[in-house]
């Protein structure tokens, strides 16, 4: 059979072939402490497995779901934002429950992109965002980012360029891979330049509550909400990763257009995992203390270990990775992490993973064990 010729755009997801190889020297029976992943290894509070284990009793639990989710889940998500954002937002029509917030990036792109239009990609950025975007036929268009400009695009340079194909642009703050924060005025500079070009801002936020001091979301921003849509996700926040709770808000509209696309894909998201959304959402701030007690004493571990090996990081930046440049005069970031994989037995992801501005850079993922990173630091010695 010969596949779409959508799938010539794009190329099999980067972990899921590297994890294979490195699977593959676990089975020869190499100790590989991988480094390299966001995936949580702490577990749920036990308030959110008591909930799961006593609602797939209740009456209908295992039947089909509403497309939208369950009204007293919108309403913990709109509970949340408020009290954690100072946002408003209407659980009736201005929130969709998703599994997971990456199915949320093929949703929006399905939703509002046509052939041809263009979109605003950060790099380094999460690398979904372009792959979808080929994926639907539409057309992947970079903006840099750098450490001179703090992770923070150059507005002024994207205005000088021709943005009248542009349709939708993709942001993530905290920024996903660096950890850079952007500041209410550089909220407020961004959805000023999606206002005037007429541009679907998109904020991609789960890093928000690891590790930072002031979560901040795009639609606190005035005026927001008809320009922009959020993601958010319980993966990181609350140690739910494989539960796959995402959301995304926005105005009644922008969201309606997302749930004709998402009615057709899913059949509604499992009754239990969404009481343990609720129960998690319900979580008072002792968690969130908590999480970062441990984030921060595994922090602190492995930038004993980026030290040995030499590297520089911002100790300003917040979320579960540590972003790391590489000393002067090194490999290339893949040749350099695959000696590391090979010499050390310790896998951390390149940089170039997020795009080409990912050169010379290294991220260190803190879902590691802290005695996993002292032992990572004890093979240097």
């Amino acid at each position: 059979m010969i596949t779409a010729d959508r799938l010539k755009s794009v190329q099999e997801y980067y972990f899921s072939k590297k994890l294979r190889e490195v699977r593959g020297l676990i089975t020869e029976g190499r100790p590989i402490i991988n480094m390299g992943i966001g995936s949580p290894d702490l577990a749920p509070s036990k308030m959110v497995l008591e909930t799961l284990k006593e609602s797939i009793t209740d009456l209908g639990a295992s039947q089909y779901q509403s497309y939208q989710g369950l009204p007293e889940l919108r309403a913990a998500i709109a509970s949340f934002y408020k009290s954690k954002f100072g946002v408003q937002a209407n659980p009736e029509n201005e929130i969709l429950p998703l599994m997971g917030s990456k199915e949320g990036i093929m949703h929006i792109s399905m939703a509002f992109l046509n052939r041809g239009d263009e979109v605003l990609i950060p790099n380094p950025g999460y690398p979904t965002y372009a792959s979808v975007t080929k994926l639907v036929e539409a057309v992947p268009k970079t903006y840099n980012l750098n450490t001179a400009n703090d992770w923070f695009p150059d507005l002024q340079a994207l205005n000088k360029q021709d943005l009248s194909k542009v349709k939708l642009m993709w942001c993530s703050y905290p920024h996903m891979p660096t950890g850079a924060m952007a500041s209410k005025e550089k909220l407020e500079q961004l959805l000023d330049f999606a206002k005037s070009n007429n541009i679907l801002l998109v904020n991609d936020n789960p890093y928000s509550f690891v590790l930072t001091e002031n979560p901040t979301s795009m639609l606190s921003v005035d005026g927001a909400k008809d320009y922009c849509l959020e993601l958010n996700s319980l993966s990181k926040t609350f140690n739910m990763a494989g539960w796959r709770v995402g959301m995304v808000l926005g105005n009644k509209e922008n969201v309606s257009a997302i749930l004709k696309v998402k009615s057709n894909m899913d059949s509604g998201m499992f009754y239990g995992i969404q009481k343990g959304a609720i129960a998690a959402l319900k979580s008072g701030n002792d968690w969130f203390k908590k999480l970062d007690a441990v984030y921060q004493s595994r922090r602190h571990a492995m930038y004993k270990l980026i030290d040995k090996i030499g590297a520089e990081y911002d100790r300003n930046a917040v979320g579960m990775f540590v972003w790391a440049k590489l000393p002067k005069g090194s490999k290339s970031s893949e040749e350099f992490i695959d000696e590391l994989l090979y010499s050390k037995n310790i896998f951390i992801a390149p940089g170039t993973i997020f795009g080409s501005n990912g050169e010379g850079y290294i991220r260190f993922s803190l879902c590691v064990k802290e005695e996993k990173i002292k032992e990572a630091l004890d093979r240097f010695e």
